[in-house]
């Protein structure tokens, strides 16, 4: 998932410019689908003005994550709440900075972004790591995870924070030996693995709540992996081929063509009837189970799809 950063990018050319727009700049609204109350000390909105102060200066103590987004961009609306979680749950030892690159042009030219979303690491005063587009969670929880082992003797607010972060928190209860297992196997890339542990969980549990979300987040994952974009094609010249439309649905959220796979779905139920109509109502709404709680995407294909069936 990372992308070596190419040639020194000398970080400290915003600089002099900050410093002069530094009185008169305006912070510009938040971005992305989840800015709204993302007010968080480890989740800053950043402009040319302050780049200096809030990414180059922050990253001599911790990781400083730059989101490079824009408002038009629909990945980034799949990308920029899945970090903003991670961010709150990082306790500090790492800091979220999401930056509209159409607001910020000298920002994103700096980077040398060609498409957005585009995330990069900012350690040391310096990019140390980075990738382009979006990602699923468990993915970006582990790049985080590993940038954070990477750095964590270089910066000293790796450190601190996590420190401060375990005498303020409680005992955990041990880990479920069931979930560890599945995760484990999701981790190593097994996702039939992964789907067999937490379906055996199911089998025993049927109303765990978490086991079915990771459930659905595997099969998912595991179909994603092989989405091809030349299925949207196919698919659109055999609306009444279900496998067809399943796949092109698959292979348009992986892209992050979400709302378009919805849409897809949405219309295909309305075209279909019996066995046909609940096997692609089923898909839809287990494809609803990956993304995060209020996601207005899912909101409203929920009310379309309501609005198909009746």
């Amino acid at each position: 998932m990372s992308a070596a950063m190419s040639g020194a990018v000398d970080l400290s050319a915003l600089k002099n410019r900050a410093e002069a727009a530094a009185n008169s700049a305006a912070q510009p609204p938040g971005g992305g689908d989840g800015a709204a109350g993302q007010a968080h000390p480890a989740i800053i909105e950043v402009t040319e003005a302050d780049f200096q102060a809030e990414v180059v200066e922050r990253s001599l103590q911790v990781p400083v994550v730059v989101d490079l987004w824009a408002t038009w961009c629909e990945p980034c609306k799949q990308l920029s709440p899945a970090l903003e979680k991670l961010a709150r749950e990082g306790n500090g030892s790492w800091v979220l900075a999401k930056i509209d690159v159409d607001a910020n042009p000298r920002i994103a030219q700096l980077f040398q972004v060609q498409s957005v979303p585009m995330v990069i690491a900012v350690a040391g005063g310096q990019p140390v790591d980075g990738f382009a587009g979006a990602q699923p969670e468990p993915q970006l929880r582990e790049w985080i995870s590993s940038l954070l082992n990477a750095l964590r003797d270089q910066l000293p607010g790796i450190r601190a924070a996590e420190e401060g972060a375990a005498a303020a928190e409680p005992e955990e209860e041990p880990e479920d030996p069931r979930f560890t297992a599945a995760e484990d196997a999701l981790e190593n890339g097994d996702y039939a693995a992964a789907e067999a542990a937490y379906q055996q969980i199911l089998d025993s549990e049927p109303n765990n709540e978490q086991a079915k979300a990771a459930l659905m987040q595997v099969r998912f994952m595991a179909r994603a992996e092989q989405a091809d974009p030349s299925a949207v094609e196919r698919a659109d010249a055999a609306p009444d081929d279900i496998d067809a439309q399943l796949a092109a649905a698959d292979a348009e959220v992986a892209f992050g063509k979400v709302e378009e796979g919805f849409t897809r779905l949405i219309q295909t139920v309305k075209r279909t009837s019996g066995d046909d109509r609940d096997r692609v109502r089923t898909h839809l709404v287990e494809m609803f189970e990956i993304f995060p709680d209020g996601d207005e995407r899912v909101t409203k294909a929920r009310r379309n799809l309501a609005s198909a069936l009746f």
